[in-house]
């Protein structure tokens, strides 16, 4: 393969994408999730031409590249899938926490809702009051 203008291309978006996610990490790990990168529109545009540039690229293609180039693309490529893995183990953690502070406030809520004052006489309630549901829908935020 003579025009290696593809690969050129492909290893630029690979590269731009992988710093947009450590970024994205960076960001995360000083706890500042609005300073992320990946959700801006510049971003997302550059994931769609990534994933039509990688989807346009035959593995034919990648055999006829001369073996330093193919070399390289292949070290990108497993760059990128490695941040890429961290991003999202991250993100899932992150969600995780955010859910599990959610769940916690609802059910704190619910707690002292349903829990009865000391010294007090008790007064039958029509219904049984229900817990808060509007923040958790079938367990998921």
């Amino acid at each position: 393969m003579k025009d290696t203008r593809k690969t050129d291309r492909l290893m630029a978006l690979t590269a731009r994408l992988t710093e947009a996610l450590l970024g994205d990490i960076s960001a995360l790990e000083r706890g500042r999730p609005r300073e992320m990168l990946s959700p801006k529109p510049d971003i997302q545009q550059l994931l769609a031409l990534y994933a039509r540039e990688a989807a346009a690229f035959a593995p034919s293609a990648v055999q006829a590249l001369p073996k330093d180039a193919r070399d390289e693309l292949t070290e990108a490529t497993k760059a990128f899938r490695e941040v890429l893995k961290r991003h999202g183990s991250i993100l899932t953690r992150m969600r995780k926490a955010n859910e599990g502070m959610i769940r916690a406030i609802a059910d704190d809520v619910a707690r002292k809702k349903s829990a009865q004052r000391p010294y007090t006489p008790a007064t039958p309630t029509p219904a049984k009051p229900r817990p808060p549901g509007a923040m958790i829908f079938n367990s998921v935020v």
